[in-house]
C-alpha cells in the first residue's frame, strides 16, 4: 500500500505536502512546529490536517506492519497461497486482516479442536461434501472409539458438528457479510435491571435506535449505565437475513439427509461463535468512534477556555469560596506577584459578613485592587452576595467576575504547586490561582493537567491515553499559536513550547533567575542542554 497516496487523496491534499508532513514527522518535528514554522515544505498545511494526517500515518503504519505479521504466521503453517496473500495485502482495515488471519490463528482448546483430536475431522469433511447417502447416523458409527472417547454415534455426530460450525465461523467473507448486514439492520436496545429504580438513565429504560443512527453521547450513556449495572444493553441482529444468507452459502447440495445436520450446525454457529464476536465488535467500533467525537470537543471546549484574552494590568483579588473553612483570599499584582494572603468567614456557620467586608475594604484600599476574580465552586453564590453589597458601600469603582475553578483543588495539591508556593497552605493556592485565571488564563491553566479542567462529560471513560495526547495537543497548540514571555513564562508553560523539554525549560528559567532577564533569543544558546536544533 502507497500509504503517503492513500493519505494525500483521503485528506484531499497533493501526494508531496503529505510526503513532506510525514518526513518532518519522522524526524521528531512536533505538530505545532511544523504548523507554525515548516509551512513552506508542507505547503501550509494546517495543526488540524496535520494530526488528522499523523493519526492516520500511525492507524496505517500498524494495518502494514500487521499484515506482515500475518502473512509471515499464516507462511509458517505452510498454508499461505497466492490468492490470500492477494486478498491480506489488499485489506483496508485491521478488522479485515483479522478476519482473514482467523482460521489460522493459533487456537485455545475449543468444542472444535477437542473434536478433532477425537479423529473427527473426516466426518465433518464428509458431511460438508453433502454427498452422503446413508443415514448420519450410520456413517457417524463408523467414527466410534472408545479409547479416544467417542463412545456413541451421536457423540461423533456432535463433535463433527462442532468442528463445521468452527470453520463456518472462520470464514473472513461471511463474517464481513453479516457485519455489513447487522450494522444497516441491527438495533441497540437497552432495558432497566430494575424498571421501578430511579436514576439518570431513566430515559434508556426502553431504548431503541437502529446501529447506523446511534448518536456517540448515547453510546456513552449507554456504555456508563451498563457499567454501573443499572442497563442492560445488547445488540438485535436481523437473524431473518443472516440464517438465510448462511444457508445459501453453506448447504450447495439439495441432499436429504445433510441439510437438517447443517441447519442445526449454521444456527449454531452463528449464535454461539459468529454473533457475540460481532456484537463486541460493534459495540467496541460504536465506542472508540463516540470517543472519539467526545476527545474532539472536549478539545474544542478546552481551546476556548485557553484562549480567553488575559485581563492584563490590575491588581485582582483571588477569592475561592467555601462554608466551613472560610474563604480564602489571595491579591495579585498585574504581574502574577502575591502580595497578600487571608481567610474570611462570611458563610454558613460563622456567618460572619460584618467582620469580613472590614477586611476585605482594608485590602481594597491598601493594593489598589480593582477586580474580584470569584471562584463558581460551593458557596459562589453565597460570595457573590457579599460582594455585590460591599461593591455598594465603597467609594471607589471595583468589578468582579466569576471564573471556572476546575482543577483548581488538584494544581493547589500538585508538586508543581508546592514548588512554586512552599510556604502557602492549598486554599491559599487556589486563591491565587483564581486571580492568575483571569490575568493570563493560558499561563495558569496549562498547570494543570488537561483531563482535570472538566472540559465535557464522560472523560472519565474515556481512554485516558488518547483522552492525554489529544488535550495535550490542543494545549501545545495554544502555546505556540500565543507565544511566550520568555522573561515571566513558568517552566509549565515553557515546556509545551515546540523543541522544549521539561529539562530544557527549567533550565531557561534556572538561567533567568541567575543571569536576569533575557535580552535577546539568542541568549537561549547559553542555556544547559539548549542545542542548535531546538533553538
Amino acid at each position: 500500500m502507497d500509504i503517503t497516496a492513500k493519505i494525500a487523496e483521503e485528506l484531499g491534499i497533493r501526494k508531496n505536502q503529505a510526503q513532506a508532513a510525514i518526513q518532518l514527522i519522522d524526524e521528531g518535528n512536533t505538530i505545532p512546529f511544523i504548523a507554525r514554522y515548516r509551512k513552506e515544505a508542507t505547503g501550509a498545511l494546517n495543526d488540524e490536517i496535520l494530526r488528522n494526517l499523523f493519526d492516520r500515518l500511525t492507524y496505517l503504519r500498524n494495518l502494514e506492519e500487521k499484515k506482515e505479521q500475518v502473512i509471515a504466521s499464516i507462511e509458517e503453517q505452510g498454508k499461505l497461497t497466492e490468492e490470500l496473500r492477494k486478498q491480506i495485502e489488499e485489506a483496508q482495515t485491521l478488522v479485515v486482516v483479522d478476519d482473514l488471519y482467523r482460521p489460522y490463528r493459533p487456537k485455545r482448546r475449543t468444542r472444535a479442536t477437542i473434536a478433532k483430536e477425537k479423529g473427527l475431522e473426516p466426518l465433518a469433511n464428509v458431511i460438508s461434501l453433502q454427498m452422503i447417502k446413508t443415514p448420519i447416523l450410520e456413517e457417524a458409527a463408523k467414527y466410534i472409539n472408545e479409547e479416544k472417547e467417542v463412545h456413541t454415534a451421536e457423540e461423533a455426530l456432535e463433535g463433527a458438528k462442532d468442528i463445521i460450525a468452527e470453520h463456518i465461523s472462520d470464514e473472513a467473507d461471511y463474517r464481513i457479510r453479516i457485519r455489513d448486514l447487522t450494522v444497516k439492520h441491527g438495533r441497540i436496545v437497552s432495558t432497566a435491571k430494575d424498571p421501578e429504580a430511579e436514576s439518570v438513565y431513566e430515559m434508556y429504560y426502553d431504548f431503541d435506535e437502529p446501529i447506523a443512527k446511534m448518536a456517540g453521547h448515547r453510546t456513552l450513556a449507554l456504555n456508563r449505565g451498563e457499567a454501573e449495572k443499572i442497563l442492560t444493553v445488547k445488540v438485535e441482529v436481523p437473524e431473518e437475513q443472516i440464517i438465510p444468507y448462511l444457508q445459501k452459502k453453506v448447504i450447495t447440495k439439495d441432499n436429504a439427509i445433510t441439510r437438517p445436520v447443517l441447519e442445526a450446525v449454521i444456527e449454531d454457529s452463528y449464535k454461539r461463535l459468529i454473533a457475540p464476536a460481532i456484537e463486541r465488535e460493534i459495540r467496541s467500533d460504536l465506542t472508540e468512534k463516540a470517543e472519539e467525537g467526545a476527545i474532539k470537543v472536549f478539545g474544542k471546549n478546552l481551546e476556548q477556555l485557553l484562549m480567553q484574552p488575559p485581563i492584563a494590568g490590575q491588581v485582582v483579588l483571588g477569592w475561592d469560596p467555601a462554608f466551613r473553612t472560610g474563604c480564602k483570599l489571595a491579591v495579585v499584582d498585574p504581574t502574577g506577584k502575591v502580595l497578600d494572603t487571608t481567610v474570611i468567614y462570611p458563610t454558613a456557620p460563622q456567618n460572619k459578613v460584618e467582620e469580613a467586608k472590614v477586611v476585605l475594604k482594608k485590602l481594597i484600599s491598601k493594593y489598589h485592587i480593582t477586580l474580584i476574580s470569584l471562584g463558581n465552586g460551593t458557596a459562589s453564590r453565597e460570595s457573590e452576595q457579599i460582594i455585590v453589597d460591599l461593591l455598594k458601600e465603597i467609594p471607589v469603582k471595583v468589578q468582579y467576575i466569576i471564573v471556572n475553578e476546575a482543577g483548581a483543588s488538584v494544581y493547589s495539591a500538585s508538586k508543581l504547586a508546592t514548588e512554586e508556593f512552599p510556604n502557602f497552605d492549598v486554599g491559599q493556592r487556589s486563591a491565587t490561582s483564581m486571580a492568575r485565571r483571569l490575568q493570563d488564563p493560558l499561563a495558569e491553566l496549562v498547570k494543570i493537567d488537561p483531563k482535570s479542567i472538566g472540559v465535557g462529560q464522560y472523560q472519565h471513560d474515556m481512554n485516558q491515553k488518547k483522552l492525554s495526547e489529544a488535550l495535550g495537543g490542543v494545549v501545545e497548540d495554544c502555546v505556540n499559536k500565543v507565544g511566550v514571555d520568555l522573561n515571566t513564562a513558568s517552566v509549565s508553560l515553557l515546556e509545551y513550547i515546540s523543541g522544549i523539554s521539561k529539562v530544557i525549560a527549567k533550565n531557561i528559567v534556572a538561567y533567568r533567575e541567575e543571569n536576569g532577564k533575557f535580552a535577546s533569543r539568542s541568549q537561549l544558546l547559553k542555556v544547559a542542554k539548549l542545542g542548535p536544533k531546538a533553538y
